[in-house]
């Protein structure tokens, strides 16, 4: 036990100080290079960086997938994240104090607002596409899995485009194979572990939203002055009649989300904000998602563990398949919110960690996230998945190995493995039993 935990600090610390190297200013290049990254979760699948797997030890084939995958793009959610920034710049409008970018701001968020009307929270057209792209990577990457007449057994959540997000990643598969035996099912039975929320968390992630520090960082990187100046013709009108802190923010999220619609090729919103503004605006939410969904002392840590019925699944579904001859493969269809904590929960490529300040480990380093690789877009854009794939050498075999793809990228973990990316199952099992008790 005591080597096991040795080998887990020094693991981290290796992989934080890699990052350190890897990324510092990474982001803000990143971002500066393509706004789209700026979205966080609105960032459109970008599909894998990794463009081939290391190759299985000698004699193992892949087997069994068991996933946990985000709905593809979809619409904004609440009719106000449309609505709300039109109405403020048509009353402007109606009173004269719009300027010419103003007036052009406007006649686009129209656009923008009459094409989305309708479709609150709603699966896109690139949505589809996404899931449809990653099943077809998956039954080419892994075809001994998919091969015959095996099993498929699919699940979301009851959301609608998680539900359309099931069905045309299925789809694809059966056009690849028209034997395979699918069952799929969206069922509030399942939603304990599908999308579960967890009460007590939730109380500490409401309190963690008022905290001095995360408030002081959002304070911080809180510039609209500039963009309320450009847009409206009188300092005095919007700063006496404008939530211009909740106008800056509406209009950063509808820059963001055009990369999922049908409209990206013809309307963008990024102009509307500096190179700085826009890493500012993506700084707070990268902030925000940490502490809501992520291992912040800020949130004590416990936020990760609202996933514990869904890893749960995860494992005894994973022990019950793999003594099948042939499982085939458990899907789910679910939310960026249970993928982001599980990721976390299960520790891949040391995301699990809090960011602290080397100085005082009892407090979160905000200012340090980007630096030290929490990079939010990297986690869970639009069609974010966690494929554990299966490998062994026969169906008698008791040394059964997995590997963890992240967005379709081999992920680490903190545990002992002579074969990495590759990991003993039963290893993995206990490391991961061991934080659920």
């Amino acid at each position: 036990m005591k080597y096991f935990y040795t080998f887990k600090t020094i693991f981290t610390t290796i992989l934080l100080l890699t990052s350190l190297t890897a990324t510092a200013q990474e982001s803000r290049k990143e971002i500066n290079a393509n706004a789209c990254l700026a979205g966080s979760n609105y960032l459109a699948y970008p599909g894998p960086m990794q463009k081939s797997y290391t190759a299985a030890p000698a004699g193992y084939k892949p087997f069994y997938i068991s996933h946990y995958g985000r709905h593809g793009s979809r619409y904004l959610i609440g009719k106000n994240d449309y609505d709300k920034p039109w109405l403020t710049l048509a009353h402007a409008d109606s009173l004269g104090m719009l300027t010419p970018l103003g007036q052009k701001t406007l006649r686009q968020l129209a656009i923008i607002r009459d094409e989305a009307r309708g479709r609150d929270g709603e699966l896109t057209l690139l949505g589809a596409q996404q899931h449809k792209d990653i099943a077809l990577r998956m039954i080419h990457n892994f075809p001994e899995v998919f091969a015959g007449k095996t099993h498929i057994d699919a699940k979301s959540t009851v959301v609608i485009r998680c539900i359309l997000s099931m069905e045309n990643a299925l789809q694809q598969l059966l056009v690849v194979n028209p034997e395979l035996d699918i069952r799929h099912d969206a069922s509030y039975h399942d939603m304990y572990y599908m999308n579960h929320h967890d009460d007590a968390i939730e109380k500490i992630k409401k309190e963690a939203l008022n905290n001095a520090v995360l408030k002081a960082f959002e304070e911080k990187h809180e510039h609209h002055d500039r963009l309320m100046n450009s847009l409206f013709s009188s300092k005095d009108y919007w700063q006496q009649h404008v939530d211009a802190k909740s106008l800056n923010r509406a209009l950063f999220a509808l820059a963001c989300s055009m990369q999922n619609t049908d409209l990206r090729d013809s309307i963008n919103l990024f102009p509307l904000f500096t190179k700085d503004e826009l890493y500012d605006c993506w700084q707070q939410s990268n902030a925000w998602w940490y502490v809501e969904y992520g291992p912040a002392k800020i949130s004590k840590g416990r936020v990760p563990y609202s996933q514990c019925a869904l890893l749960r699944n995860i494992i005894e579904t994973a022990d019950s398949c793999i003594r099948l001859p042939h499982p085939g493969a458990t899907l789910r269809y679910g939310h960026d919110t249970m993928v982001m904590p599980l990721t976390c929960l299960m520790d891949l490529d040391g995301l699990g960690e809090p960011i602290v300040n080397p100085k005082d480990t009892t407090v979160d380093d905000l200012e340090a996230l980007d630096d030290r690789g929490w990079l939010d877009y990297r986690i869970f854009p639009m069609a974010c998945n966690i494929q554990l794939v299966f490998y062994h050498r026969s169906m008698t075999d008791q040394d059964i190995l997995v590997k963890i793809l992240r967005n379709e990228n081999e992920a680490r973990l903190p545990i002992p493995s002579d074969c990495a990316p590759y990991y003993h199952w039963k290893d993995v099992r206990e490391y991961w039993e061991r934080k659920l008790k």
